[in-house]
């Protein structure tokens, strides 16, 4: 992704593996300042993908492999390594897509470093194939944030932003603050300025304001998990913006990777929720919202039922829900895909 640093456009990406540490965008401090953290063992990156150091279901899945690679250099136990990094966000299909690669290859470093490798061109593909369904001038709302933060390079929804964006056309953003941790205000609006392109940050509750007044062309989110018949779990808020997209007939597209897609599950009453701390909703800046006797509850995810969603935006192709099964085909004969895990456990 491209990155204004003190004046000067850099190519940053989410994670890396640099001289035996894992190095992450600290997003827990953007987008008041750009901060490296440095994980040097297999504790360091259950923290950092636990306390959303990093976050987004593909770039979780890279870090967990950088991460049981460094481990097998440290000459850790994996067994308990791979326990500990596997239990940090249940949600998140591709990290255990990682775990199950990093086992098929031993752990080898170079393992890890195809495994960041694929998801980032796989990541562009979608971007090509979203591109299509993007005109100039379009108007499209996303969600949270799927961008290169929560990948590592390009991302899942803003990656047909970006390719648009970079062929010129005029295009107009609509960006969901994403309570409560803010990740489309602090995160999405981040890359997408970093990248010139025309946004405007709004209250989670006005998206069927301007989907109502005919303002929104089309919805493009990210996915953490999709099951066989196309339900899906994406960051809290998502299934509500898919109601509000079918009942004012406007496209809702799902861009994710083969990573993402979890055939073993037949529809999303199967998918694991987390639920996250109350502090997160009650607490800002240090301050409570609201009286200190209250508690709040706090899912991190809400799974959007298969009947909302127009089209998946894959590496494959575009797939209406009704036609996963011709991409399940495809991805069958996908070498990168077949350590694909049949279950979380």
């Amino acid at each position: 992704m491209k990155v204004n640093i003190d004046g000067e456009l850099k190519h940053l990406f989410a994670v890396w593996y640099e001289n035996d540490v894992v190095k992450l965008i600290d997003q827990r401090k953007l987008p008041e300042k750009i901060e490296v953290f440095e994980a040097k063992n297999s504790d360091d990156i259950a923290y950092a993908i636990k306390d959303m150091v990093v976050r987004g279901a593909p770039a979780i899945g890279v870090t967990a492999a950088f991460g049981l690679a460094m481990a097998k250099k440290n000459k850790e136990d994996m067994e308990e390594a791979v326990k500990k990094i596997g239990a940090t966000r249940p949600t998140a299909f591709d990290l255990f897509k990682a775990i199950n690669y990093m086992k098929a290859n031993n752990f080898d470093l170079g393992a890890a470093r195809r495994y960041s490798t694929e998801i980032s061109g796989r990541s562009k593909k979608i971007g090509e194939f979203g591109n299509e369904l993007i005109g100039n001038g379009s108007r499209i709302l996303t969600h949270c944030n799927a961008g290169a933060l929560a990948v590592v390079d390009w991302g899942t929804a803003l990656s047909p932003m970006r390719i648009a964006h970079n062929q010129g056309k005029n295009i107009f953003v609509f960006v969901d603050e994403t309570r409560p941790r803010l990740q489309g205000a602090k995160l999405t609006a981040w890359e997408l300025g970093q990248e010139g392109i025309d946004h405007a940050i709004i209250a989670d509750n006005a998206a069927g304001f301007y989907m109502r007044r005919k303002e929104v062309d089309l919805v493009i989110v990210g996915a953490d998990r999709i099951t066989a018949n196309g339900d899906f779990a994406n960051k809290i808020g998502t299934y509500e913006k898919a109601v509000l997209a079918h009942e004012n007939k406007i496209p809702f597209y799902v861009a994710a990777p083969g990573s993402t897609f979890d055939f073993s599950i037949s529809n999303g009453d199967g998918i694991p929720i987390e639920e996250r701390g109350e502090g997160e909703v009650l607490i800002v800046n240090g301050k409570n919202l609201g009286p200190a006797a209250s508690h709040a509850r706090n899912p991190a995810f809400d799974v959007t039922p298969n009947k909302y969603v127009t089209a998946f935006i894959t590496e494959y192709g575009i797939f209406r829900p009704e036609d996963l099964g011709r991409m399940k085909s495809l991805m069958e004969k996908d070498l990168f895909m077949k350590d694909v895990p049949s279950s979380t456990a």
